[in-house]
């Protein structure tokens, strides 16, 4: 091949490029390298898989020229000999701030309901219109940490809102303008589930809020795209427009992560996903959702765990997570999850490299490190022909190493950004690092020099005391002084040696009385010890015990989820609620999950045998009213909210699930909050403990929606500036369901017509309860209220499904047994606020007595656990007797539910949801021995009481795994106690 001509023009001393330039440089003589660079004989990683050795690096005007092992080179140009040096591809970061400033909270009094911008669209949190090039500002300060770090090209966007616009992408050149610089002024998209700082719009409060409020995003986007729209929305304009930009979704957790997904699948967009390090405990969930992640690896500290009483307070998830956080990369590796790793949610940048490290040291495989840092960020931002790698045609974005990137022992010495070079390290200097031995005046010295060449640090022992000292390093000289060991006079020994290349130290040391010695001090075999440190330091990482991820991945977790079993139980009481009643010295036979057989003398050489004599079998406890197991209960940003779900926001890991298993408990309706007249769809769940949030969820479950009426709607006790939102009186609260009732009576008709129409979720929901296909549950008082919702209903031509608390129900039951609307009440409160003044706790059995369906329910986590007990009240105040009672935390809950074809009775067909009780059911002296949902067993007394052994000894090791740590000088941080909230109708999302 012919050989290139490098030609250079010179002017005043300034390389001048041949293209004009149409930027203006108004800050000093502007400099632009157009010459050839050859790095030689190095070890290259054109990619992470594509690797020469000995090989020739060429660049030119900011880009890759070519590379190989017999590189042609141009005459007249730079050739860098590396001998023994190390070429990689820059890294990336895809998800930062860099140089965009987040906008400040915006304050004011009371609540904010409608948008403050016109133009745009109707919620202030929606922003696709947002540029962060807009507001882009370089940080050199910020450019130079990164690029110690090896980062040459970061991702940038403004961090704040629900759709928060486009990201910008940006090289980190040491010197040049943004237009140098900017490599994608339009980058990404970029998403989340928290609301502006910019804005005070009340809604969204909740996850849930966010999740629905992005669904009608979407669909009013596409709905504008047809045209139809006669007004100009510039956010939804910038929504379509950003369409075929990669989408990124900041979750942050696993939980977040997948609801994320399923937000993005209903639309049919693969978000790429911001993880939050914890996505090894739910990998399947994760994997399934066939996502891309970005991944932080900001790994916990260890606690600090000497005070016994405060580390006896730590939740085993947490002492667990910091055992398995580190684990992570190496986790979504090994499960074929392509992920990009970033610097995001780390304290300080400079904790990088420590932590990758960890993961790698704990089987992160290097070339994924490399991948997810490199090719892979560069390929979620379809920049794979610029950036990433180092192919021809590509940026010269490069860093020179003296060796692996990922042994923590490697220098970084320079890292170049489109052709510029950075020095981190002089490659030149010397390396002084290591320990040496030497003499003076007879005694014995050790100097130990860590650090870098350029920020060396000293250590000076003699005679096993350390001395103070102080180092310096320049031109190969190194200038000296440390304490001498008479410690009543602070005097110095001065020494100054030149650095040898044989690895010693000779010059000259100057002792405080004057007289002045010969110095030569020897390297110790530096080299062979570091490698030995290195593997023994490896291997202490290695063979550190990993607590195997448990189902839920924390206390009463299970090691492998428990399947089904065909399950006998011999000579138990049955408690039928069927016509058969209570059965005496009765067999029932599980099978697939069902109840198969009810009889005398069963037998199935399948089936595992309990042994139930003395004991009582029933249907498993269904709570009609609950609030655990969701990590949002209100949406309270509008009066309606009938768009929002609880389905979206089930936790799976509430402890409360384990608890109420515990109790007997296996089905519960989760209802929202009373913030608002109208609320959010239910969830109706079985308590699946180990399982996935959407395996909670009932299949083909029954579709029901929480109304409220009372003190809570009308904001009586929400605070002077929390009070200006409609409805503020109970007549108000009617009128509110006759307005919203009558617009989707409207939607409803045009939709039928056959005519164009925008799709509402909110009015879809509440024209399925017109047409009779949504139930209601309704949070009430008082009589008067519940007469008026009555009316309303049958104005509009439904009916009410249940009226929940209910504890005026005494006075309206024959009107509820007319109107055909059930009761779920409690057992006996009364008098905790004004409108329960009149509540008395005979209230269940008139309703039962006057022929109304009715349930006892708990409205709150630590009654749903003796719901059992909660019953027997009835049998106490009012005389029911003990069979109804049983039913009203049963079958009759079912029956309010609409499963009582799968649950509610022991009846042959329907699912396998018993619990076998050790006495009388309605005792106060019952335990729940076994609690099973479809043949599986998720609770056993046996199983709990030996897990409260091993949860005693995991923490106990863990611990003691934290205190070595610290021991070690790793950073601990402080036990803070954490307080279990326990949701009620009135909570609200802490997220928000």
């Amino acid at each position: 091949m012919p050989r290139f001509l490098c030609i250079v023009v010179l002017f005043f001393g300034t390389m001048l490029v041949s293209a004009q330039d149409y930027f203006p440089k108004n800050t000093g003589v502007k400099t632009s390298n157009t010459n050839y660079t050859a790095f030689t004989n190095a070890k290259i990683y054109v990619s992470p898989t594509s690797i020469i050795e000995k090989g020739t690096l060429l660049i030119k005007d900011r880009k890759v020229v070519s590379s190989g092992t017999s590189v042609n080179l141009p005459e007249n140009c730079t050739v860098v000999d590396l001998e023994g040096k190390t070429i990689y591809p820059s890294f990336i970061d895809i998800f930062t701030d860099f140089g965009i400033k987040k906008p400040e909270r915006k304050r004011g009094n009371g609540p904010q309901y409608d948008a403050s911008r016109s133009g745009y669209y109707w919620n202030d949190h929606i922003m696709p219109e947002q540029k962060g090039i807009s507001s882009f500002q370089f940080d050199s300060k910020k450019a130079t940490e990164l690029r110690k770090l090896g980062f040459g090209v970061v991702n940038t966007h403004m961090q704040d809102g629900i759709v928060r616009g486009s990201g910008v992408l940006v090289a980190l050149n040491s010197s040049g303008t943004n237009s140098d610089r900017i490599i994608d002024a339009n980058s990404a998209q970029y998403l989340s589930f928290s609301k502006s700082a910019a804005s005070r719009q009340s809604y969204p409060t909740s996850m849930m809020g966010s999740m629905a409020l992005l669904r009608q995003m979407y669909l009013d986007a596409d709905w504008y795209a047809t045209g139809a729209s006669t007004t100009k929305d510039m956010s939804l304009e910038a929504l379509n427009k950003n369409k075929s930009l990669p989408q990124i979704f900041a979750a942050g957790s696993k939980m977040n992560a997948l609801r994320a997904d399923k937000v993005g699948d209903e639309y049919g967009i693969q978000y790429i996903i911001l993880g939050g390090g914890d996505e090894y405990e739910n990998i399947n969930d994760i994997k399934s959702t066939n996502a891309t992640y970005i991944i932080p690896i900001n790994f916990r500290k260890a606690y600090d765990v000497d005070n016994t009483f405060l580390s006896s307070s730590l939740a085993l998830a947490d002492l667990k997570a910091w055992n398995q956080e580190p684990t992570n990369p190496k986790v979504l590796a090994d499960n074929n999850v392509k992920f990009a790793l970033t610097t995001h949610a780390l304290k300080s940048t400079k904790e990088f490299k420590s932590k990758l490290m960890q993961a790698i040291t704990l089987g992160f495989d290097k070339t994924k490190a490399l991948e997810a840092l490199t090719t892979i960020p560069a390929e979620i931002l379809s920049k794979s022909n610029s950036i990433g790698s180092l192919k021809n045609g590509n940026y010269a974005n490069l860093l020179i190493t003296s060796g692996d990137i990922f042994d923590s022992k490697t220098k970084l010495y320079e890292n170049w950004v489109q052709g510029q070079k950075n020095v981190i390290e002089d490659m030149s200097t010397k390396d002084i690092t290591g320990a040496y031995t030497f003499k003076l005046s007879g005694k014995s010295y050790t100097l130990k020099v860590s650090g870098t060449s350029s920020k060396p640090k000293s250590e000076i022992v003699s005679n096993d005391k350390k001395r103070g000292s102080k180092l310096s390093f320049a031109n190969d000289w190194i200038n000296l002084a440390f304490t001498t060991e008479d410690s009543t006079k602070q005097e110095f020994i001065r020494v100054t040696a030149n650095v040898l290349d044989n690895g010693y130290l000779k010059g000259k040391a100057l002792h405080p009385n004057g007289n002045e010695m010969s110095f030569m001090a020897k390297k110790d075999t530096a080299e062979a010890k570091s490698k030995e440190k290195n593997a023994k330091t490896s291997k202490d990482h290695k063979d550190q015990k990993i607590f195997p991820v448990t189902y839920p991945n924390m206390a009463y977790g299970f090691s492998t989820l428990p399947k089904a079993e065909n399950l006998l139980f011999k000579n138990a009481t049955v408690w039928t609620n069927e016509s058969d009643g209570i059965l005496n010295d009765v067999d029932v036979l599980v099978t697939n999950g069902k109840i198969s057989k009810i009889g005398k003398n069963i037998s199935d050489s399948s089936a595992k045998v309990i042994d139930a004599t003395g004991k009582h079998l029933t249907a498993g406890i269904i709570d009609e009213h609950s609030h655990i197991a969701a990590t949002s209960i209100n949406e309270s940003g509008h009066n309606s909210t009938a768009e929002v779900s609880i389905e979206d926001v089930l936790d799976p890991e509430d402890i409360d699930i384990y608890r109420n298993l515990a109790g007997g408990v296996t089905s519960i309706q989760i209802l929202h909050g009373s913030a608002n007249p109208i609320g959010g769809r239910s969830a109706i769940i079985k308590l699946k403990w180990g399982q996935s949030a959407q395996e909670l969820v009932y299949d083909n479950s029954p579709k029901f929606i929480k109304f409220a009426l009372g003190e809570n709607v009308k904001q009586s006790n929400w605070g002077d500036l929390e009070t200006d939102r409609f409805p503020q009186t109970r007549m108000g609260v009617e009128q509110v369901y006759v307005d919203y009732f009558s617009r989707a009576k409207a939607y409803d008709d045009l939709k039928k017509s056959g005519k164009p129409y925008r799709k509402d979720i909110e009015l879809e929901v509440l024209a399925e309860i017109i047409n009779k296909e949504r139930y209601i549950s309704c949070h009430s008082y008082v009589q008067s209220e519940i007469n008026m919702l009555m009316k309303v209903a049958e104005r509009f031509n439904f009916n009410i499904n249940t009226f929940t608390h209910i504890l005026e129900g005494y006075k309206v039951a024959d009107k509820m047994k007319t109107h055909g609307v059930g009761g779920s009440t409690f057992s006996d409160w009364w008098a905790y606020k004004y409108e329960v003044n009149d509540a008395i706790p005979y209230n269940a059995a008139i309703m039962h007595n006057q022929g109304v369906v009715t349930a006892i329910n708990s409205d709150d986590a630590e009654m749903s656990r003796r719901l059992n007990q909660e019953a027997a009240k009835s049998v106490k105040y009012g005389g029911v007797n003990e069979e109804d009672a049983w039913k009203f935390v049963t079958l009759n809950p079912a029956k309010l539910l609409h499963i009582d074809d799968r649950v509610g009775s022991i009846k042959v067909g329907k699912d396998a949801d018993l619990v076998l009780w050790s006495d009388h059911p309605l005792s106060i002296y019952a335990k729940a021995e076994k609690t099973i949902i479809e043949g599986v067993t998720y609770f056993d007394i046996e199983r709990d009481r030996a897990m409260r052994a091993t949860i005693k000894k995991e923490k106990a090791e863990i611990i003691n795994m934290m205190m070595t740590a610290k021991n070690k000088g790793l950073k601990t941080q402080p036990i803070k106690k954490k307080a279990k909230e326990l949701m009620h109708c009135d909570s609200e999302d802490h997220q928000f």
